[in-house]
């Protein structure tokens, strides 16, 4: 499971027990520099094919070919590494869009060009803004459990945000993700009241990627923590065992 911007591999504690209970091996890494241990700064010059790398890196590790799970920008991050490594499965929940993928609402476009205002962030570690985050990411969650994951969030690489937000900008088109639908059977879940990576947007990537799409009534952003993320696990469990049922067959 893979973390979004500005977090960790704490992000899945709630998400990741369904799985565990279904009989699931459950490992949430780290991306570069987001290690509670790593230092402010860990993360400039970061690209988004670093991620990709060393998720890819991750899963060529295993002893069989894992399921990756991504969100918001880990979404992204997935997406690149399903073209690097063997892998079973792909599920993106309220995915970040590669290369190509034109924002469908305002507040996209806004956060988009509103990191120029802090000048060169590609050359830098980009704070959170837990203000936003409260108002947009972790919207629904009970004002506790938001307060706990708001104390927990890093700074992120600006290099990174700028590869994925201001894609036009990149002639190396790093967060593409090249022609055709991903190697593997791939399902892209989306909340009805995302404004980060709103429903409009998350379809053009499931379209692009040739993966399922299912949008999640009356959800935001934080699908993996927010009421209700707990049938967001099983729906995804379900539609996990048809796929590995095709194995068996």
């Amino acid at each position: 499971m893979v973390h979004g911007a500005f977090c960790g591999g704490w992000a899945f504690e709630a998400f990741r027990a369904p799985f565990e209970a279904a009989g699931h091996t459950v490992l949430t890494p780290d991306l570069r520099g987001h290690g509670d241990a790593d230092r402010s700064d860990a993360v400039v010059g970061v690209s988004m094919t670093d991620y990709a790398k060393d998720i890819a890196a991750l899963c060529e590790a295993q002893s069989q070919p894992p399921i990756l799970i991504g969100h918001s920008l880990g979404g992204l991050v997935v997406q690149l590494a399903a073209r690097r490594a063997k892998l079973r499965a792909v599920v993106l929940l309220a995915p970040s869009a590669p290369w190509g993928v034109s924002g469908s609402s305002m507040e996209e476009a806004v956060t988009a060009f509103g990191l120029h205002m802090l000048g060169p962030f590609w050359a830098q570690g980009v704070a959170p803004d837990r203000g936003l985050m409260r108002q947009y990411s972790l919207n629904r969650m009970p004002k506790a459990e938001c307060e706990a994951a708001v104390a927990r969030l890093r700074p992120e690489s600006g290099r990174a945000l700028w590869e994925t937000l201001n894609w036009w900008l990149d002639p190396f088109m790093t967060t593409g993700v090249g022609s055709g639908p991903l190697p593997v059977p791939s399902l892209v879940l989306c909340g009805e009241r995302d404004v980060v990576h709103p429903p409009g947007t998350v379809r053009q990537t499931a379209e692009r990627i040739g993966a399922a799409y299912r949008q999640v009534p009356g959800m935001s952003h934080w699908l993996l923590g927010e009421p209700g993320f707990d049938k967001v696990a099983a729906d995804v469990l379900a539609w996990l065992d048809g796929v590995l049922a095709m194995d068996v067959a």
